[in-house]
């Protein structure tokens, strides 16, 4: 795992939990006595919102949604505790999203609450230079750009420019010869925002773009490998709109260019980064906006615990048990090392390097520290409501253990199934039961 804080920030100062009418005592971790100017409740957790099946159904509200976040917000419209959006979607802008989340829930939301599944792809700055292809709908070049992309291509572009390329629908062939009408740049790299409208269209030509590494004026090389760097964001195979089932995702899509990819090749398709959930990178992220919108509001307190509410079992509750064993794991760590100082210091020795002690730094983990900072939250729990994806038509479970039995792993070729990474730990009725227990686990009333 990447380069960890020292343990010792953690054990400094242990927070009382909310007296009276919304207030928290701050207490020093070793004595016990109430720190100075703690009157104000200060949240030492957040809340991570999933938006398709828990707050929504395609553009209809689900009812219990209003009522969920008038509990958590105060008087003056104001977030009581840090809360984030973290949506697989990837066909807006933030501030659209934003805007589309104040009017249905009727308390208003700014673009920094919001996470979409592309959002982590500001960190990849080595290829906000580069020439990148970008597949999706909605306004991709415009995403692109205002994630830092300088040189961006569609798909779109590439069909106007090699009309020959596009040959499925036999509508859209063109009636005569044609041959390039623009000499568009070598391709660097290629990014799949969210499932596109031409699907046809899009596996064909991002087929043809790996294949000819980036510069479709090619016939097709000798299977180039590894191929150009492939970013992809959303990888749900299936997502709940107002429709009785759900419909494809992105994931699905993945599916289609990864078999395509391997039938012509005989290789795996190979992706340089995976986001959105359930990726571990999405919620390091979306934790990071949660301290940031702590800091914002002068709330001094660590975010020890983040709640992730969301309605499928392979993205929303897989994701937030996978970070949640990150996050123990890391603890694990950083116990195991201080532990090892404090016996090399009482014996006067310093520890060896080739000792026992488990390593700290993980080269998947080393590219967002400069980005991100350490995460200050020591756990992650997963809250499952039964209005989207996931729909047992029953009473709610009482026991979570008893009741979740895949057998059947939806999530992408790249994450492993583990049957203790789909288990929730709370399955509720909807959001509203989910917001009025995680009040009663921290002991605190709305709009505190």
């Amino acid at each position: 795992m990447r380069a960890l804080n020292s343990l010792c920030r953690a054990a400094n100062t242990l927070y009382g939990r909310p007296v009276g009418a919304g207030t928290a005592v701050a207490r020093c971790g070793l004595c016990g006595t109430a720190a100075s100017g703690s009157g104000k409740f200060q949240p030492d957790f957040g809340l991570l919102f999933d938006i398709d099946g828990v707050l929504v159904r395609g553009k209809t509200p689900i009812p219990a949604a209003k009522k969920a976040f008038q509990k958590l917000v105060d008087s003056n419209g104001q977030f009581v505790v840090p809360v984030v959006f973290v949506t697989n979607a990837g066909n807006c802008l933030r501030q659209k999203k934003a805007d589309q989340l104040s009017h249905i829930l009727g308390v208003s939301i700014s673009q920094d609450q919001v996470m979409m599944s592309h959002s982590p792809l500001r960190m990849f700055r080595k290829y906000h230079d580069q020439c990148v292809l970008v597949s999706g709908q909605g306004p991709v070049l415009d995403i692109a750009k205002n994630l830092g992309f300088t040189k961006v291509i569609s798909i779109d572009m590439l069909r106007e420019s090699y009309p020959l390329l596009d040959m499925v629908d036999h509508n859209r062939r063109p009636k005569l010869p044609a041959s390039p009408v623009a000499n568009l740049p070598k391709v660097e790299a290629v990014i799949l925002f969210g499932e596109p409208i031409r699907w046809e269209t899009n596996l064909q030509l991002i087929v043809d773009v790996l294949l000819t590494n980036g510069n479709l004026s090619n016939a097709y090389l000798n299977s180039p490998f590894p191929h150009l760097p492939l970013l992809a964001c959303n990888m749900d195979l299936m997502w709940m709109a107002e429709a009785h089932s759900p419909r494809f995702g992105h994931g699905t899509f993945l599916v289609c260019l990864e078999n395509i990819y391997k039938k012509i090749t005989g290789k795996d398709l190979k992706y340089e980064a995976l986001m959105g959930k359930p990726s571990e990178l999405t919620y390091h992220y979306a934790e990071y906006l949660i301290r940031e919108q702590a800091a914002e509001r002068g709330w001094s307190t660590p975010i020890r615990t983040l709640y992730a509410i969301g309605d499928n079992l392979m993205t929303d509750i897989y994701g937030a048990n996978l970070y949640n064993r990150y996050l123990e794991e890391r603890s694990s760590r950083k116990t195991a090392k201080t532990v090892a100082k404090v016996v090399a210091s009482a014996h006067g020795s310093t520890p060896s390097p080739t000792s026992a002690v488990p390593q700290e730094v993980d080269l998947a983990y080393s590219g967002w520290e400069s980005e991100l900072a350490a995460p200050s939250a020591t756990s992650c729990t997963s809250f499952l409501v039964c209005t989207g994806v996931y729909n047992p038509h029953t009473e709610v479970p009482k026991d979570a253990n008893q009741c979740i039995k895949e057998t059947v792993f939806h999530g992408h070729r790249d994450f492993r199934f583990d049957p203790a990474l789909v288990e929730p730990s709370h399955i509720v009725q909807d959001v509203a039961a989910a917001v009025e227990l995680i009040f009663q686990k921290e002991n605190i009333g709305s709009a505190v």
